[in-house]
């Protein structure tokens, strides 16, 4: 039997064990795991944690803000992935930031970051957890569109077409619920979207 936190899957053709560490338990070594994996992991994204210093303090938020919280993925003593929130209203909190490392992605890793994330927020009472996926890439088919006007039309026709991690939210249950136009220039819009995590009332 495992200890608890831990749990195996199955990735390409072996099993990896993974234990889900609290970020207040991370010795000084797996948190330069995290702040090289957030590095790392959004260099999709030309604007985010690219500046010296950016994804370090990032990092350091999670340990200095009371209102953050996070959760790493650990193999061995290597962390392998992470995932944070913010509490920012009383019955909805912000999912923020959710990262694999690159050698470790496309194997599940952050489907099961984020069902344990969505376990512990619900078990706190949360009754919406929410996320914005920017698209300053060209990941969806609303890049470099003028999204004015009808906003909530050209939500409805959008789709992914350069591997943008709203198709990987939608798989897991998150439906968009709002767009921000041109928020990180023209026809680079910031995307939110969210999940119920609690059934609704009983009439």
């Amino acid at each position: 039997m495992r200890p608890m936190g831990w749990i195996s899957f199955r990735a390409g053709c072996w099993i990896m064990s993974l234990r889900f560490i609290d970020f207040a338990c991370l010795t000084v070594a797996q948190r330069t795991d995290c702040v090289r994996i957030l590095r790392d992991g959004f260099t999709h994204q030309p604007a985010a944690f690219s500046e010296p210093g950016e994804a370090e303090d990032e990092v350091d938020s999670f340990f200095t803000v009371p209102e953050r919280w996070a959760i790493a993925a650990v193999e061995g003593e290597a962390v392998v992935g992470w995932i944070g929130t913010i509490e920012t209203y009383e019955a909805g909190w912000e999912m923020h930031p959710l990262v694999v490392d690159p050698a470790h992605q496309r194997r599940g890793l952050g489907g099961l970051l984020l069902a344990e994330l969505e376990a512990r927020v619900k078990a706190r009472g949360i009754l919406v957890l929410y996320l914005g996926t920017d698209d300053d890439f060209g990941g969806t088919s609303l890049s470099g569109a003028d999204l004015f006007p009808d906003v909530a039309g050209k939500i409805a026709a959008m789709r992914e077409t350069n591997g943008h991690p709203f198709a990987f939210y939608r798989k897991q249950g998150y439906e968009v619920v709002g767009l921000l136009p041109d928020v990180n220039g023209f026809g680079k819009p910031d995307i939110w979207m969210a999940k119920r995590l609690q059934p609704p009332p009983q009439t």
